[in-house]
């Protein structure tokens, strides 16, 4: 079953500084049929304007995924780290017992970004942060693991849950497959630029496609496309 959420019926606020739109339930915005897709909670879509940003705030017990689309994130917390995450790149960041973070937009234009939380499959663990580049290049046409809790996906960044994150990068008429290991593994495609269709359902930029009960994804670019994928656990 591949279920298309259009960009057009996701919830959202305009906060002046941040525009957001929510692919599930977030805020003020609740949705009981989008409340969350498997482990996978959060999926925001957040443009944030030059100068501004999220101040200093608290999390525990998630798994927090930034996917940068345009512009630069700048993060500090209260481990002490501080990092520039720019277009194409991932920061992770694991709660755990608890952490402070602020994440701002320091660049001259507007920063664009997927915001993607996920839930662990412990607790009790100590926070921690990382960031890594990822060169489009080296997805172009396939889909490879940006951040992971799965063996064998060394090169991503670590998340503490049974999920990964991935992209690719898709010229227009190139066709990726990926395979979820069952059946029961709960997928969440989002195009982050361009049009696709994913086992013949048209996704259009920045809609999103539910995806469970499917062995295998066939995703076709109708236009050069920038990918973004999470396959959870249910």
């Amino acid at each position: 079953m591949i279920e298309r959420r259009p960009f057009e019926s996701l919830g959202g606020a305009d906060h002046g500084w941040l525009n957001a739109r929510h692919h599930f339930s977030f805020a003020g915005y609740h949705d009981p049929q989008r409340v969350q897709w498997g482990a996978l909670r959060v999926w925001n879509d957040d443009t944030i304007q030059p100068g501004t940003g999220f101040p200093r705030h608290s999390h525990a017990d998630m798994e927090i995924i930034t996917y940068v689309r345009e512009g630069a994130i700048t993060h500090e917390d209260s481990l002490g780290n501080k990092g520039r995450t720019v277009a194409g790149d991932v920061q992770v960041m694991s709660a755990g017992t608890g952490i402070q973070h602020s994440e701002y937009n320091l660049e001259p234009g507007i920063t664009r970004i997927f915001q993607i939380w996920i839930f662990p499959n412990r607790r009790g663990d100590s926070p921690s942060w990382g960031a890594r580049p990822f060169p489009r290049a080296d997805r172009s046409g396939q889909f490879v693991a940006l951040a992971s809790g799965i063996e064998g996906d060394a090169d991503a960044l670590p998340i503490r849950t049974d999920a990964r994150v991935l992209g690719a990068t898709l010229k227009a008429g190139e066709t990726a497959e990926y395979h979820f290991a069952d059946i029961q593994r709960h997928g969440y495609l989002v195009p982050a630029i361009g049009k696709v269709e994913v086992n013949g359902v048209r996704l259009d930029a920045c809609d999103g496609a539910a995806i469970t009960g499917e062995q295998v994804i066939h995703v076709t670019a109708l236009e050069d496309a920038d990918l973004v994928l999470v396959d959870a656990a249910g």
